[in-house]
């Protein structure tokens, strides 16, 4: 992410923050940061700062989301977005409420390649979206030490990998009516894979999988009425679309990324910041919204209780 910075003109990583003094001085070093602090409460408080991005373990956004929105700062949330429905409910409600920016950190919606596939499918390319497929899957040895597989941290599947197949499938076809998950957890309470099916009350579905437990393409498929599109892998930071028009011979899009690909959604903070905007019309927080409810749904199905961590802001 701050190599990424050097892509984006208007915008430049001034400090960073840690529970740890030490980890956040060694960050800034590395970096070439002008400063750190060792707490979060701190970097709060820096006034030279003008946004945060929070890249804390998922079950912690909630609380510094929420100490951030008090204090003014606008925010760039990673994804997962919070650990909870109605954490993300509730970080959301304090934002509006301010008047405070606050995105999610969903580098996909903002890559060329994917951006390119909106407009196709807007323009009716492959006239109406009806269905979606995609794919998130890495084989993770389990380690209950490691925070992927730790429920207190917001470890799982769902909320690291299986956020993007689902804002994926959000972004194509809006928030389903129905949600229905198969899978398996770990000892530790957090889902080792999931299968999810989507269904709208017009006949539409999305089909989706995230594992922790075995690889997969990450690849990605959007069918409609007259053709049908593949995001080659992975997908959710593609840099080539093929694009099969009913009739047609297949058409191959390549849109590379800038940097690692972050930029791109550091660009649309800056651009969003600078014009006053309080949302991203490309990753608005009802979207956010949308996903952590199929999530919380799917998490709920598969039995796992995620939790947000009241203490989160403590050093």
């Amino acid at each position: 992410m701050v190599g990424d910075f050097a892509h984006v003109p208007d915008a430049r990583p001034v400090a960073v923050a840690s529970r740890s003094a030490e980890r956040a001085a060694a960050f800034a070093g590395q970096h070439g940061l002008e400063r750190s602090h060792g707490s979060y409460a701190d970097i709060l408080a820096d006034p030279d700062v003008d946004v945060l991005y929070l890249a804390t373990p998922h079950a912690q956004h909630h609380a510094v989301a929420l100490a951030a929105i008090e204090a003014g700062k606008p925010l760039l949330v990673e994804k997962a977005f919070t650990a909870t429905t109605p954490g993300a409910e509730e970080v959301v409600a304090a934002a509006r409420d301010a008047g405070v920016f606050v995105m999610e950190a969903m580098w996909t919606r903002f890559q060329p390649a994917v951006v390119a596939l909106r407009e196709l499918v807007a323009d009716g390319a492959i006239g109406e979206v009806r269905s979606v497929q995609a794919d998130l899957g890495v084989d993770r040895v389990y380690d209950p030490a490691d925070r992927l597989f730790a429920l207190e941290l917001g470890g799982g599947a769902l909320l690291d990998l299986g956020v993007y197949v689902v804002s994926f499938a959000q972004m194509l076809l809006g928030a389903p009516d129905t949600v229905t998950a198969a899978g398996s957890t770990y000892p530790t309470g957090v889902d080792a894979e999931a299968g999810l099916l989507l269904g709208w009350d017009d006949g539409r579905c999305a089909t989706l999988t995230t594992s922790l437990r075995y690889p997969t393409p990450g690849q990605a498929r959007v069918f409609g009425t007259e053709g049908w599109i593949d995001v080659l892998p992975r997908f959710h930071h593609p840099d080539t679309i093929v694009l099969h028009r009913t009739g047609a011979e297949p058409e191959t899009i390549t849109r590379p990324a800038s940097g690692v690909g972050y930029s791109h959604e550091l660009a649309e903070v800056t651009r969003c910041l600078q014009e006053g905007r309080t949302e991203s019309a490309t990753m608005p927080l009802a979207d956010t919204l949308a996903v952590e409810r199929v999530l919380g749904q799917a998490a709920e199905q598969l039995g796992v209780a995620h939790r947000e961590d009241p203490a989160a802001l403590a050093v």
